[in-house]
């Protein structure tokens, strides 16, 4: 925060707090302190930063109120009285549903429901004088458009202009990753200290995406396409004020580490706002075993075995699942090297089940296993974990409100023309452009020599997007790179169903690969619960690339 303050020009300075991670987190804060449940960070950087940023003009609009936004701005305005400081702050809220979970239709026992709130009860509070705005849950990309819509004074009806600054905001979301953190050519650039994006917007929606001169990392078409790809789906990019078109978004240098987003158009949106729903799922646990040397399938097989065995049947966890991870080597220099990984993950709603009896079979194994029998870590107690699942809303039922910093409450309506088909399901586009192509010569390569890939977690789905860097590569990537291949290079994913999307502009395909997370990040379903390296998996393997691209 100090650094984007210090580093540069600015008018609004944002911050995304909120994960579906977050919010679980959040969740369970709340149930042990009803005043909490909002992201503490917040408050440690306004700390620092406020007076300066007072001091320099520069608004701040975050979503750090979490479960409890108007609680925040309470503490944001005790923290600025200590410091002898008075800003304006208002707040947003209407999210919380909750309290009203039967009334809306919605499933008992939640430890959170929330909407996905717009954009337009952040540009009331900015409108009503705040030089800070707190927000609940809101969409990420709703932290640029309030200010923007503020700002240029659009409204509901200015489509085209609110889908370029979703663009813009999507692209600012996740900070540093779009200035070359957790990029896929990331030895082009330095970054091993990135800069944080900023993004400077125009009347029309259009913006250039750059950061504050002399930081590091660098902003080029490549990183923001990245972006862009991260958490999305087909063309069609859902929101409550606007869907955006993401099939005409158009990118172009404009500089050094400066890119132009231009040519986004924009549609209604649909008539139901998102909802994140968290609830327990119940108790988890886990031990890995160390299997070091000759033999590992065969000492898998003997744990697996004894394990099972040794559990009483009527205290066995309702779901056990093995895992080997061959990180050995042969005749390795050390042992380590020379060791794989067993591991077991055991669940269960009696937290027992996956806690005391988990570790007495594991240490009664201890002399009578394996050779060379130890684990990672001595068995715990079991630990609960979240689920998340997403519901969707009669915009209209939801009470979007904005808090003034005078204490005003305003109703903020919904968008008043929407999408007539709700929700747009995904549906499968083209498998390859029409007309076969002779590649010349091909090589056994890995596909990330040609092509980069983002990835992330969408509930229990994978967002899986690949791009080319020229044309040639997209012609060979868009004809070759099918839903059957993929499903030949992710073995994991080859029974589940995947959704594939054509993104010509970005020259980028993006996938959805529909229930390879199970229950969401929460419930640490696989080895990367929240496929953040599945991109970088499937660079690594390889298939038959045309030489002439290499």
């Amino acid at each position: 925060m100090r650094e984007m303050l210090t580093g540069g020009p600015l008018d609004v300075l944002t911050g995304d707090y909120l994960a579906e991670l977050t919010m679980l987190i959040l969740a369970r804060d709340r149930l042990k302190d009803p005043s909490l449940g909002y992201a503490k960070t917040f408050l440690r950087q306004l700390e620092e930063c406020l007076g300066l940023a007072l001091e320099r003009g520069v608004r701040i609009v975050v979503n750090a109120g979490g479960l409890n936004p108007a609680r925040l701005a309470d503490a944001v305005r005790e923290l600025a009285k200590s410091q002898g400081l008075d800003p304006a702050v208002g707040h947003v809220e209407g999210d919380d549903l909750q309290p009203r979970c039967k009334e809306l239709g919605l499933p008992g026992g939640l430890l959170g429901a929330n909407a996905y709130l717009g954009a337009f009860g952040i540009a009331e509070c900015l409108r009503g004088g705040a030089d800070v705005v707190v927000t609940g849950r809101v969409t990420d990309a709703a932290l640029v458009v309030g200010p923007a819509v503020a700002h240029f004074g659009w409204g509901a009806g200015d489509l085209d202009a609110l889908a370029g600054a979703v663009v813009a905001g999507h692209v600012l979301e996740c900070g540093a990753q779009a200035t070359g953190g957790n990029y896929a050519f990331f030895r082009e650039h330095d970054v091993t200290r990135p800069g944080f994006p900023l993004a400077e917007l125009h009347a029309d929606g259009s913006s250039v995406v750059t950061k504050h001169p002399g930081t590091g990392g660098a902003v080029t078409v490549g990183t923001v396409t990245a972006q862009l790809l991260y958490e999305t789906g087909g063309p069609h990019y859902l929101g409550p004020d606007v869907t955006a078109r993401l099939d005409t978004v158009r990118l172009t240098e404009d500089g050094p580490d400066r890119v132009r987003i231009d040519g986004v158009r924009g549609e209604a949106p649909p008539a139901t706002l998102k909802a994140g729903l968290n609830r327990l799922g119940g108790h988890r646990n886990e031990v890995v075993f160390v299997l070091t040397g000759l033999d590992i399938e065969a000492k898998a097989a003997l744990v697996r075995r004894q394990f099972e065995d040794g559990l009483a049947a009527d205290r066995r966890p309702a779901e056990l699942r093995w895992t080997l991870a061959r990180t050995d080597h042969a005749d390795a220099a050390t042992e380590e090297a020379a060791s794989a990984l067993l591991r077991l993950t055991a669940r269960d709603g009696d937290p027992a089940r996956v806690g005391r009896e988990l570790g007495r079979v594991a240490v009664e194994m201890g002399l009578a296993g394996y050779p060379g029998f130890h684990l990672t870590a001595p068995p715990g107690p079991g630990a609960p974990y979240g689920v998340f699942e997403a519901a969707y809303i009669a915009a209209g039922e939801v009470e979007h409100t904005a808090v003034l910093p005078d204490g005003r409450r305003v109703a903020v309506p919904p968008a008043p023309v929407t999408a007539t088909t709700g929700e747009q399901p995904e549906q499968d586009e083209p498998e390859a452009e029409t007309g076969a192509v002779d590649p010349g010569p091909t090589r056994r390569a890995p596909l990330g020599l040609v092509a980069g890939a983002r990835s992330g977690d969408k509930g229990g789905d994978a967002n899986l997007g690949v791009w080319a860097r020229d044309e040639p590569g997209w012609r060979w990537l868009s004809r070759t790179l099918t839903t059957e291949l993929l499903r030949e290079l992710l073995p994991e994913a080859a029974e589940l169903p995947i959704t594939r999307h054509l993104l010509p502009n970005l020259r980028a395909l993006n996938f959805t690969i529909t229930g390879l997370l199970g229950e969401g990040v929460a419930a640490q379903h696989r080895f990367d619960p929240q496929a953040k390296a599945l991109g970088e998996w499937l660079r690594s393997r390889r298939l038959d690339i045309p030489e002439a691209l290499l």
